[in-house]
């Protein structure tokens, strides 16, 4: 079979997959384009399964873009807590805020006018161009590498620019110009059920027979990266200064990971310390005063992230002298209160394992 019959095979045959088998989830089909950009910044690095609650949740409380661009930063973040990748929802709030009061609300409707939207890069805006828009834009994502390197047997890297520039010309080759999101839908849908990363259910796959990858046994290699991800250790030392009452909190601004979530006081060093390398080390940081009485401390706590591994163990002391942390930048939370905040994965374990939002004292 020619390259070109064998592209014809392809987009007519996962049309034809695609009408017994999509998935129904509430924004697909929608062709408002404020609930489908929702969707796909939510969706982006994230399972359809944890993405699913966040969706509807953001649509019920921010219905329009301007109820989400009014609302408070905190209040974003609390929403998209336990989500991950927080800059998505930093960009998310921004980008509300460029709508609502750069152009009237109203969503721009074309290409390139959508990737100027802030945290919107060309996969994302190609689908809320094909999906709220009928635009003929192929879309480029995990699922799409997966799929046509396999199918069409591609070995060039997905994490170069060769690579990425033949997957984006092969894609826009497939794309049914006639119905781009139904076709854009299809594909999506094909790598996240048929052709997984691991076990794909080629039995199922009505490529086998056309499949590369599958004729030469391939399926294991790609699509092939070039680059291996390297992960390098963290460790964070939490110091939690509480009274009957509440505790101190501190925001995290700068540009690293978990920019505007909350977190306890905090060393970071090259091991978890034990208490006499930790009190040492908090007192000559001004976190601790000499006088603090430790109440306990954790378990050690992980979290993986695309780059980092972070460990960390929690501590907790009495609050002494509220007067000691006033020039400080940590405020003092009411036990109540907590809930109103954002936190890290990693500390709302802790705190769910440990009931912190009731046992104070």
């Amino acid at each position: 079979m020619s390259t070109s019959s064998k592209k014809a095979y392809f987009t007519k045959k996962l049309l034809e997959w695609f009408e017994t088998n999509h998935r129904p989830m509430p924004w697909k089909g929608v062709k408002n384009p404020y609930f489908v950009w929702l969707s796909e910044i939510i969706l982006q690095q994230t399972r359809v399964e944890q993405g699913l609650p966040y969706y509807e949740h953001f649509v019920e409380k921010y219905p329009t873009v301007f109820d989400l661009a009014n609302a408070e930063e905190d209040v974003v973040m609390k929403s998209w807590e336990g989500l991950g990748y927080y800059s998505r929802a930093r960009n998310l709030h921004a980008a509300a805020k460029q709508i609502a009061f750069e152009m009237g609300g109203n969503f721009p409707n074309t290409y390139e006018e959508i990737k100027k939207l802030k945290g919107v890069g060309p996969y994302t805006a190609a689908a809320i161009s094909s999906f709220a828009f009928d635009l003929p834009h192929a879309v480029v994502d995990g699922n799409v590498y997966r799929v046509l390197s396999r199918i069409f047997g591609i070995s060039t890297p997905i994490d170069s620019t060769a690579g990425k520039k033949e997957f984006a010309t092969l894609a826009e080759d497939l794309l049914a110009k006639k119905s781009p999101a139904t076709y854009n839908q299809a594909l999506m849908d094909f790598g996240a059920t048929l052709c997984v990363p691991r076990n794909p259910r080629c039995g199922d796959c009505p490529f086998q027979k056309k499949c590369t990858a599958f004729i030469d046994d391939r399926i294991g290699e790609l699509p092939f990266k070039s680059k291996k991800l390297v992960k390098r250790d963290r460790f964070f030392n939490y110091i939690i200064l509480k009274s009957e009452n509440g505790l101190l909190l501190h925001k995290r601004t700068a540009k690293d990971i978990w920019t505007n979530l909350y977190e306890f006081p905090m060393l970071e060093t090259t091991q978890l310390l034990e208490l006499d390398g930790l009190r040492k080390e908090a007192i000559d940081a001004g976190l601790l005063t000499t006088q603090a009485k430790m109440i306990k401390t954790s378990k050690p706590f992980q979290q993986m992230l695309t780059h980092q591994k972070i460990k960390a163990r929690f501590w907790e002391f009495e609050l002494d002298s509220i007067d000691f942390y006033e020039k400080s930048p940590f405020i003092f939370v009411h036990k109540d209160k907590l809930g109103n905040f954002a936190f890290p994965k990693i500390i709302d374990r802790y705190l769910n394992d440990n009931s912190l939002y009731l046992e104070l004292f």
